[in-house]
């Protein structure tokens, strides 16, 4: 009797081992990783994780084609998981760049508000692996904190705008300068060559007004129109892009002031949208200067190279841009290099 009550007891002990050997996929499962690849979102670890900081698409109608282009470009049908962030403030796109090294991005692609404040935040990136590439606008770092820079030449843009300023031969420069957004590469790229020349000569050229209209046709309206109220003479509108000149324009207008070709004052822009070149082509606007915004095909044959291990030939790219004059340009112009 003693005999099968104990051959009960170990019958029913090695019952509930196996029963808990069969329970045991219902408990958490880790699962190991060499570190070698970082996780995908939806799963897709053969897509390329791509973080993009750019400038408010608002901004101006170079932003929204600069915009426009990267967002046909950095797909999921073109092997991208990509992520788009937009400010016009340094801080708040510092913030967007943390956390898509947080997220573990492969790259994160960055257009800066500002050309300061960036070493931290890439130290990080670099510390992460995460590649970065700049396009757009140059920064203030070191350059083994990015992979490439993609770039216009914002200094060359101003000076060739102020040697064709300069070639109008006016007997004197009376100038109401609107700024873009202060500190970017493309405000004080364009600013530097207007600055210099009027230092240079200060008996034959006077900055009336001086004012930044953040890019905005709005406010450059008001700069301009509290500049006729308060009865100031200028010959001149130096706008750093299509947009402010046409706010410039807006309050001429509204003045009765004659502008454009043969007129009494000279307007200029930049950014070449096609808008604006019609203004240009029917001579009521002087000087636009380009500013190519298809940066996209760069990048990703940056992309492309590095993914293939091979090596870059130039850390820095600059796009080839040129100015129009109202009185040479042609429709095709217009056709071409308008956005």
């Amino acid at each position: 009797m003693k005999l099968k009550k104990m051959l009960g007891i170990i019958l029913t002990a090695a019952m509930c081992t196996s029963m808990l050997a069969a329970c045991g996929d219902t408990g958490s499962t880790s699962t190991g990783s060499t570190g070698d690849s970082k996780p995908a979102s939806n799963g897709k670890s053969d897509l390329i994780r791509v973080g993009i900081i750019n400038n408010d698409p608002n901004e101006s109608g170079y932003r929204t084609a600069n915009v426009n282009d990267l967002k046909a470009t950095f797909t999921e049908a073109n092997g991208y998981d990509a992520q788009f962030s937009y400010s016009l403030k340094n801080d708040e796109q510092i913030s967007y760049a943390q956390k898509y090294i947080q997220d573990e991005v492969d790259y994160l692609l960055l257009s800066a508000a500002d050309t300061a404040g960036w070493d931290g935040v890439l130290q990080d990136a670099k510390a992460a692996g995460v590649k970065v590439i700049l396009f757009d606008r140059t920064i203030d770092a070191s350059e083994d904190l990015y992979e490439a820079s993609i770039v216009s030449d914002m200094a060359k843009e101003g000076k060739t705008a102020v040697d064709w300023l300069k070639s109008q031969n006016l007997d004197k420069y009376q100038v109401i300068h609107l700024q873009g957004v202060m500190g970017s590469a493309a405000q004080k790229g364009r600013s530097a060559a207007l600055t210099e020349a009027a230092e240079a000569d200060s008996s034959k050229w006077e900055i009336v007004t001086e004012q930044t209209a953040e890019w905005n046709a709005e406010k450059a309206q008001q700069i301009v129109q509290s500049a006729i109220d308060a009865g100031k003479e200028f010959n001149v509108i130096y706008a750093e892009n299509d947009d402010m000149a046409k706010g410039a324009v807006a309050a001429l207008d509204k003045a009765n002031i004659a502008h454009g070709v043969g007129k009494d004052v000279i307007v200029m822009g930049f950014d070449c949208n096609k808008w604006a070149l019609e203004e240009l082509k029917a001579g009521n606007w002087n000087y636009d200067g380009q500013c190519n915004p298809f940066q996209s095909s760069y990048i990703t044959d940056i992309i492309k190279k590095l993914e293939a291990g091979e090596k870059l030939s130039e850390k820095t790219i600059i796009m080839d841009e040129k100015g129009f004059d109202a009185a040479t340009i042609t429709q095709e112009d217009v056709d071409k290099y308008g956005i």
